[in-house]
């Protein structure tokens, strides 16, 4: 246990296991390793958690040899896959202090100041949105983002009809559903994927004309796979008009928030009536860390609940488990604390401009590519694409996209996802390291393009065999 007594063995035991970590990240090349995934099963299987214990050195460098050396690496340029950011430092320093004060800021006199540096960078996320009294709360992600905001919005509105669009984050799909709402309503989109308002009117009309209420809006700042932003004006006029709750989830694009270029993609965002940020992403936040925000303190109220030996109703201090869904509850807002301390909010803005500028760039690398095929364009850093030489057929195209990723998860050195836009297959990648170049982007779409080729051929000589042996 971390004690007075033990204050330097803590000092010795962590600073042993940064020294090995720092040598980790130095060392990277590849962005994962090839071991089989059948490997690995094995690995951690092998071991027998009720053996003989270790010893925490001991402990430790097993934990290094079995864990770090096969971890994924978000920082390498050859991570392209997902919605995971490299970390700023300052962050990382402060997640040291979190993992060994231990606080919970679900109560004042759990956490003390820690409350009133939590409720400080809460103020400063809600002036951003353009909240000029605004409040919220932090939490494990934007999924519970998510959730909690349709939660106040039924508080408010009473249970009715969501409406998104098949590009809105399947979170609230499965938050409608865990919150007992009579139905999700699927808003049609622009050819670029975007809520269209006069589409959302007459959605909301019908669901009155059948005698079911509208109850919230979901639009997206940043969705998922394309990356790109709902109209917010327009939709805000139309949520105005129904008198039907807006909610904003820019899990995503929360990051244009401090944007010195792009801020005005989210014109509109301070006329929803509440707003995901997932800090871990677009803010280079370590996991986890997100917020969401009301433009009404009044409105997290609503769903308050108090219990005598925690938060007493008439209790004097600021308990924010009053605001939570979580009693427990980690002070990720210091990490970003540390952030703005460190570097300011415009350094976080010009790292997000980075990203996408890069996919601008790899966007054009992709579209001069010989065999490579842009499927759609973004507003962020996410860029769909195809491996589709001329000739090759769009089912020929279709059927090479699983395979492409899987081999290029198991050689581990270029690591993209894959989606379906419009019905169809493709690759998928996400950019969120703003120290990767146009060059070694250039590489890593060249890579693919070649690893595709010979998983191409591979299934080629498979088909061809299978026929053979057939015959």
């Amino acid at each position: 246990m971390l004690t007075n007594a033990t204050a330097a063995r803590y000092r010795d035991l962590v600073g042993s296991t940064v020294d090995r970590l720092a040598d980790r990240v130095a060392g990277v090349t590849t962005p994962t390793t090839s071991t089989s995934a059948a490997e690995l099963r094995d690995r951690v299987a092998g071991i027998d958690l009720d053996g003989v214990p270790l010893g925490t050195d001991r402990a430790l460098a097993e934990l290094d040899e079995l864990f770090v050396r096969e971890a994924v690496w978000f920082h390498h340029p050859g991570s392209l896959a997902h919605l995971n950011c490299p970390v700023a430092l300052p962050a990382v320093a402060a997640e040291a202090v979190l993992a060994a004060v231990n606080p919970s800021v679900d109560t004042w006199d759990q956490s003390r100041i820690g409350t009133e540096i939590e409720r400080h960078v809460v103020d400063w996320l809600a002036r951003r949105i353009g909240f000029a009294a605004g409040d919220g709360i932090f939490t494990s992600g934007g999924s519970q983002s998510n959730l909690q905001a349709l939660l106040i919005a039924r508080e408010r509105r009473g249970t009715g009809t969501v409406f998104t669009t098949a590009e809105t984050h399947f979170s609230i799909a499965k938050s409608a559903r865990l919150l007992g709402l009579d139905a999700v309503v699927t808003v049609p989109t622009d050819p670029a994927g975007r809520m269209l308002p006069s589409a959302l009117a007459t959605a909301i009309a019908e669901t009155r004309a059948a005698g079911r209420t509208p109850m919230a809006v979901v639009a997206t700042a940043g969705t998922t796979d394309r990356g790109v932003i709902d109209p917010l004006e327009p939709v805000a006029d139309v949520c105005d008009l129904e008198d039907v709750w807006l909610h904003v989830d820019a899990a995503y694009g929360c990051g244009l928030l401090v944007s010195p270029t792009r801020r005005h993609l989210l014109d509109g965002i301070e006329r929803a009536d509440s707003v995901t940020t997932d800090l871990h992403k677009s803010f280079f936040q370590p996991v986890s860390s997100s917020a969401l925000l009301v433009r009404d303190p009044a409105d997290l109220r609503r769903i308050a609940w108090h219990a005598d030996y925690l938060n007493p109703e008439d209790a004097a201090e600021p308990n924010q488990v009053d605001k939570s869904l979580q009693t427990t509850r980690r002070f990720d807002a210091l990490k970003l604390w540390a952030t703005l301390r460190a570097t300011g909010a415009d350094a976080i803005g010009r790292a997000f401009d980075a990203v996408i500028d890069l996919a601008e760039a790899t966007h054009a690398i992709v579209a001069d590519h010989q065999d490579l095929h842009l499927v759609a364009p973004t507003q962020l850093s996410t860029v769909l694409f195809r491996w589709q030489p001329a000739g090759m057929s769009d089912a020929e195209a279709d059927a090479l996209v699983a395979p492409l990723r899987a081999a290029l998860l198991a050689e581990g050195r270029v690591l993209v996802a894959k989606t379906v836009i419009d019905g169809r297959p493709c690759n998928k990648l996400t950019l969120l390291n703003p120290e990767t170049t146009a060059e070694q982007m250039r590489a890593s779409l060249d890579h693919v393009a070649r690893t595709a080729a010979t998983t191409a051929a591979a299934a080629a000589a498979e088909t061809a065999a299978t026929a053979g042996a057939a015959r």
